[in-house]
């Protein structure tokens, strides 16, 4: 029941301690999926969707927290492209001095 002299408790809202304690989804936790990606791909992004897993269900929700998700995405991402990337061509004829 409701304390009415605590304005911080009204009928039906959750008491603070609760709200404290439910975990929302992290929205960045959708830059993580990785069953779209080619095999190759999917072997390269898997572990960090794993990690990025075990960091929301282990660390407390805070900024600290989307900053880690933030920078293991960043990493998720150069890895990737790291698997992605090719030498650029330089196609210049004998004699060119590229100016």
């Amino acid at each position: 029941m409701p304390d009415p002299n605590n304005p911080n408790e009204s009928a039906g809202a959750p008491s603070p301690t609760i709200r404290a304690s439910v975990r929302l989804p992290d929205r960045i936790m959708q830059f993580f999926a990785y069953a779209h990606l080619p095999p190759h791909l999917q072997e390269v992004s898997k572990p960090f969707g794993d990690l990025a897993l075990q960091i929301e269900m282990t660390v407390p929700q805070n900024p600290e927290r989307t900053v880690a998700l933030r920078k293991l995405l960043e990493a998720k991402d150069a890895a990737v492209r790291a698997v992605l990337y090719k030498e650029p061509e330089f196609n210049r004829t004998p004699g060119q001095n590229g100016g």
